[in-house]
């Protein structure tokens, strides 16, 4: 089989630069495709205002045949994409993700739906606050936070933030969203990439997809937090690089 592309997608109040060094270290001899996806990023779409109305953006501008994977928020659209056009979608990569980010009383692996209405309430009130909390919180636990908070600040740094009112938008997915019921109607190879440490999508979050995926692998990073595709990207891109490369 031919190498096919592959499409990475980012996550909430990021946008396509955050790939910029695990792109020059993919091994892959083939496209790699980071949009910022309609809706988020540093694009905002009239359409593209649920997570279905992405990933059908997303599916119409992209190759035929692909591989997608996602960090964080990117992760939940990566599912959604398979789950929607199994077809284009070959295989799944997800990064610190989870079929449901705010907690419930049948989900406790999740954060607390107070948490998350604090950050929605300070966004309106300092986006750019916001933002950098919540990079914080990114990077809280890893055992190289402060490297890793530089390499994400400079990465940010290289395009505008988004837009408050797509970040409002995007943060009312997070809070919204629940993909437990079609986990296990998403037949594609998934490899599940989370640290050990975060503080956003716990650890019990990727051994849950691990365990109602069909064809999951969950690899555990250890010492990384909510970016370990920052905190350890020599690691992170050769397990992607083998797991697209399986396909040829």
């Amino acid at each position: 089989m031919s190498a096919l592309p592959l499409v990475l997608l980012h996550g909430w109040g990021s946008h396509a630069g955050v790939w910029a060094d695990v792109i020059a270290r993919l091994e892959l001899g083939h496209a790699v495709i980071a949009p910022d996806f309609p809706g988020g990023g540093s694009t905002a779409s009239a359409t593209a205002c649920t997570m279905d109305g992405v990933v059908d953006e997303l599916a119409a501008i992209a190759p035929e045949r692909c591989v997608v994977a996602g960090w964080s928020l990117g992760g939940q659209l990566a599912l959604l994409w398979a789950h929607r056009h199994p077809q284009q979608v070959a295989r799944v990569v997800l990064i610190a993700s989870t079929p449901r980010f705010v907690s419930a009383p049948d989900w406790v692996h999740g954060m607390a739906a107070a948490t998350l209405a604090g950050f929605a309430a300070e966004l309106a009130a300092d986006p750019a606050a916001t933002l950098r909390r919540f990079l914080l919180l990114e990077t809280r636990g890893d055992a190289q936070a402060h490297a890793v908070v530089r390499r994400l600040d400079a990465a940010l740094a290289a395009r505008p933030p988004a837009d408050p009112e797509v970040l409002a938008r995007t943060l009312d997915w997070l809070r919204d969203t629940d993909l437990r019921a079609v986990l296990p109607d998403i037949r594609q190879a998934v490899l599940v990439l989370h640290g050990d440490r975060d503080r956003i999508t716990p650890p019990a979050a990727a051994e849950y997809l691990a365990a109602h995926l069909p064809q999951a692998r969950l690899v555990m990073l250890s010492g990384a937090a909510h970016a370990p595709f920052i905190s350890d990207p020599d690691v992170v891109c050769k397990l992607m690089t083998d797991f697209c490369n399986e396909l040829q």
